[in-house]
């Protein structure tokens, strides 16, 4: 009986002993990852309503969110950064619960593993607990303004204020987790002097960052007027003050690439605030990389500046503990992958083996033979360049591989004329859309008195969409995208399904140079038990053009398994 009591006295001590440890734990963790709130030192704007003037076209005292006719939202706010934020929450809260929506929607579908998403969830709140410290108050306060109107519908993720600002790390994250392995990569390129048609500097870039086909269906042009620094535009999305590409009115522009990086162990500024406070603040190559040497960043990224003012462009190379400007002499062009091209990262393994595996290297010598094709470049030229869906020496490798620079993926594709205060931005889907001409002179003359919805492109400039947009290939590709879904469902659920040979003959013909295609019937086969018809299949995806050396490595070894099984 005392033994039964002991006992009993030991689990009842431990129990308490456990779960006060649990609290103490949580309770040290939520006080470890809470992020003060700012204080604005004037919240009148939030007095302000905003007035439906015309369908879809929405107004705030000076500022404004329409939608074009062109598909593109347009959005033009002022003032100080809460004030900017407040505009941009009270005018876009529809389309940024949409993006959300959509963003949630595709992190589920690549971890739909509930216990791994809150594990997900609990992991970035703990690396990214000091995420605030590294963003300037001004942004702080905007990102802050704009949350006070984000969804309810997603509080159960973090609080609106956290959930946005580490919305801005999203990029950085994302690109750490897939580091080994990564999949995408945008391409730009600067080219002035005596490579352009008229002498001046023309900027080229697509931003391949897909989260899914619906988080890129609302594209938002921001026109923006701070009270401190220079207007601005750029191309993003609602919920989203970072800059991925921009202008400024001093003709300097910004993009981003990603690199393969080091292994981040904490967090810093996400490089996408980085590229807008150059935009904002930045008015030559020397003020861009002076402010990006300031800030400290947990992953590595190239940024591309292009200047009017020095009419050329430079490419500000940053790792988590190198910075460097490359600004090569006695060139006329220079392009952007992602990889690094500085005398900094000559020898750098993590860069050398981006270089080697990764798709980077090939995308960077085929955009020097598209560019070099070209004797003088116009902005036809540029689209036209953005839009090659083949490979080097015009090869034919699939639509949507990888080593292409128009990869069918991209959220958008912009072209900048700085020395003229022109941009050419996509419209859907991909960089297949035209391109609409906007001219900020007009815009910031025109935007603060805009009070009638109207059309604020430069009709007569616009770029006409892609001849392949109407063609027999595209509606291929849409039914191939289709049919490569269900592959990958089927394979990931271990869900068995018959086909014919006809369905087979088919779905080859819809992308038949394209590795994937064969891959994707080499893995049904393998889940069919059928050891031949896979071992063949994978030995054709060998024979067309692989994205990376990781995809290499992984076809060899199915090889190997199916021919070892025969």
């Amino acid at each position: 009986m005392t033994l039964l009591k002991n006992i009993f006295r030991w689990l009842f001590y431990s129990f308490f002993v456990i779960t006060d440890f649990v609290f103490l734990f949580l309770l040290w963790f939520i006080i470890v990852v809470t992020v003060k709130i700012p204080t604005p030192s004037d919240t009148s704007v939030l007095k302000l309503e905003r007035k439906q003037i015309a369908p879809d076209f929405y107004t705030i005292n000076n500022s404004w969110l329409k939608k074009s006719d062109s598909g593109l939202w347009e959005i033009y706010v002022e003032g100080d950064g809460f004030e900017r934020g407040v505009m941009e929450g009270k005018l876009d809260k529809e389309l940024a619960e949409k993006q959300e929506i959509a963003f949630v929607n595709q992190l589920k579908k690549m971890i739909p593993s509930q216990g791994m998403l809150n594990y997900l969830k609990f992991f970035i709140a703990f690396f990214n607990r000091h995420l605030d410290q590294y963003v300037i108050e001004e942004y702080k306060q905007e990102i802050y303004g704009e949350s006070l109107f984000a969804s309810d519908k997603f509080d159960f993720i973090a609080p609106k204020y956290y959930r946005m600002l580490n919305y801005h790390a999203a990029h950085d994250i994302g690109h750490a987790l897939q580091d080994k392995n990564m999949i995408v990569g945008c391409t730009a390129f600067g080219a002035w002097a005596d490579k352009t048609d008229d002498g001046s500097l023309l900027i080229g870039r697509n931003f391949d960052f897909y989260v899914g086909d619906e988080f890129a269906e609302d594209k938002l042009i921001n026109f923006v007027k701070p009270r401190t620094g220079y207007k601005l535009m750029m191309i993003s999305w609602a919920g989203m003050i970072g800059t991925v590409s921009g202008m400024n009115e001093k003709g300097l522009t910004v993009t981003i690439n990603a690199s393969k990086s080091e292994i981040p162990t904490s967090a810093a500024t996400p490089i996408s605030i980085v590229a807008r406070e150059i935009l904002q603040y930045a008015k030559n190559i020397d003020e861009a990389y002076s402010i990006a040497q300031k800030r400290k960043t947990f992953v590595s990224e190239s940024i591309m500046i292009g200047s009017l003012a020095d009419n050329r462009t430079a490419t500000i190379e940053k790792t988590p503990s190198k910075t460097e400007l490359f600004n090569p002499p006695n060139t006329y062009y220079i392009v952007c992958a992602n990889h690094y091209q500085g005398k900094a990262f000559e020898n750098d393994k993590v860069n050398l083996s981006n270089i080697e595996k990764s798709s980077s290297n090939y995308r960077f010598k085929h955009l020097n033979q598209l560019i070099n094709q070209y004797p003088k470049i116009s902005v036809a030229d540029a689209a036209s360049i953005l839009r090659n869906r083949k490979g080097l020496d015009g090869k034919d490798i699939g639509m949507g591989n990888e080593k292409s620079l128009n990869q069918l993926i991209a959220h958008h594709s912009v072209i900048f004329k700085p020395a003229r205060l022109q941009v050419w931005v996509s419209t859907n889907p991909f960089q297949l859309g035209q391109y609409i001409c906007y001219d900020l002179n007009k815009i910031f003359a025109e935007a603060p008195s805009l009070k009638e919805k109207k059309e604020l492109y430069e009709k007569q400039l616009n770029i006409p969409a892609d001849s392949f947009l109407y063609s027999q290939e595209y509606k291929k590709f849409i039914a191939y995208k289709k049919f490569r879904e269900a592959f990958y469902f089927a394979h990931k659920h271990k869900i068995h399904f018959d086909l014919d040979s006809k369905t087979i003959t088919n779905f080859i013909s819809l992308n038949p140079e394209y590795y994937e295609t064969y891959f994707l019937l080499g893995n049904y086969y393998k889940d069919e038990k059928n050891k031949a018809e896979a071992y063949y299949y994978f030995v054709t995806a060998r024979t067309k053009e692989i994205t990376t050396a990781q995809n290499e490595q992984t076809i060899d070894l199915l090889i190997n398994e199916m021919n070892d099984r025969k």
